[in-house]
């Protein structure tokens, strides 16, 4: 027997998995990875070392209105850490600037002010200008031009008007964009929500080269690059981290150049392969990612490569924050053929997506595929109104997989992150 722990909310679920079954444990090469130095001497060496750029300090001298972009609750970006040195760097070239933190919701909800306290710490929260962008206050909006893709690119105000634009993130895997960070700041950070929903619409979502890991020839990405610049992002400060949300790289600079040196270096790092198993086992890596069943198709896109026609995924995800979406939900549970609602999604024209439909529609592209079994904590009607099969434990979601394959010795692929690796099958 393998024991296998797997990131759940906050803490793990572990399984005994017999070894004559088990055919991969894929894990990204982050979790071994040691980095040469601690969290904050690798920012703060980034920072002191930009790619393409300047140092921060020196662009920002002589700016008075300087607006740096963040992530909201919603990403694991370990702003306590980033923050303060980025503001000190910031500061050092312009003392008296005004400083306005931008937080980047994209379409989700504002967050709250405990939220924010623990996400930036007690310092930031009390001394600094905290700004949550809002995808729908059209007074804070602002249209810079036509996306390559053909739809209008609405940002916010605040943004465009800075005289310096920096933001800061972290870099993994994405299911849709190839990979987090940089441009995404933006586009869709602190874009309008038609804007949000013209560059995820489902001509781009079932777009080849939309998938995981993959940067080139993706029109979501160039997309996004193209809105970046346009509104003047300057400045990123990205970070890879480990399962336990720890710095173990950074980089800092130019928007595309920085953001590249990033990606090459995970992309390095959490490439697996495994073989086409009956059942695979997967997750989006913990709390917050695994906080509502919207986000759940992320690790489950990384189980859809190695599971095999009408085989079985087995996700784990506390969804500890209900389902996280009303549309996505209804476009599930509205609607009892699946095949119905991807051909309404795809016969959709750009202007015409609504929201969470990308969501819903990799979802769906995963059932067309495997069934999903999703053990959490919400409901079983929930579950099952989304078209998957509720478990309130991983021993149970095994015990009802076998039952569904009618194989009690089926193949099991384990992944124990899968918002952290990019899979591709074995020949």
């Amino acid at each position: 027997m393998r024991e296998i722990q797997f990131p759940y909310g906050r803490g793990h679920l572990t399984c005994a998995l017999e070894e004559e079954r088990l055919n991969d444990v894929l894990l990204s090469g982050v979790e071994s990875y040691v980095p040469e130095h601690d969290q904050q001497e690798l920012v703060r060496l980034a920072l002191e070392n930009p790619v393409g750029q300047p140092r921060l300090s020196k662009l920002a001298e002589g700016k008075k209105n300087i607006v740096v972009i963040t992530s909201d609750h919603t990403r694991p970006v370990p702003s306590k850490i980033t923050l303060p040195l980025l503001l000190e760097e910031i500061r050092r070239g312009a003392p008296q600037a005004d400083v306005t933190i931008l937080v980047a919701t994209g379409c989700h909800r504002s967050m709250t002010e405990a939220e924010q306290l623990d996400k930036f710490g007690e310092e930031v929260c009390r001394r600094e200008k905290i700004v949550v962008h809002d995808c729908d206050d059209a007074e804070n909006l602002t249209d810079i031009g036509q996306l390559p893709s053909g739809g209008r690119c609405i940002v916010n105000r605040l943004a465009v008007e800075a005289d310096l634009l920096v933001a800061e993130g972290f870099i993994e895997p994405h299911f849709f964009a190839g990979f987090s960070g940089g441009r995404k700041a933006v586009l869709p950070g602190v874009a309008g929500r038609a804007t949000v929903l013209e560059n995820h619409c489902s001509r781009h979502i079932a777009h080849e080269k939309a998938r995981t890991g993959i940067l080139e020839g993706n029109p979501i990405h160039e997309d996004m690059v193209w809105a970046a610049r346009r509104a003047g992002l300057a400045f990123i400060l990205n970070v890879v981290l480990n399962a336990e949300k720890k710095i173990i790289f950074a980089v800092a600079g130019d928007m595309e150049k920085a953001h590249a040196r990033g990606c090459d270096f995970l992309s390095r790092i959490c490439r697996v392969s495994g073989k086409a198993s009956d059942i695979v086992i997967t997750t989006n890596g913990g709390y917050p990612l695994d906080q509502n069943v919207y986000q759940s198709p992320k690790g489950m896109t990384a189980a859809e490569t190695v599971v095999r026609d009408g085989g079985v995924i087995i996700m784990l995800a506390s969804s500890s924050d209900g389902v996280g979406g009303e549309a996505f939900y209804h476009q599930l549970a509205d609607e009892a053929d699946i095949n119905r609602t991807m051909a309404m999604f795809l016969s959709r024209e750009p202007a015409q997506t609504v929201p969470d439909q990308w969501q819903t529609q990799i979802l769906l592209r995963i059932l067309k595929k495997a069934s999903v079994i999703y053990v959490s904590e919400l409901p079983d009607e929930t579950i099952r109104a989304l078209h998957m099969t509720p478990a309130h434990s991983l021993q149970e979601a095994l015990k009802l997989a076998c039952e569904r394959l009618g194989n009690p010795n089926a193949s099991i692929t384990a992944i124990p992150d899968g918002v952290s690796v990019v899979t591709t099958l074995k020949e």
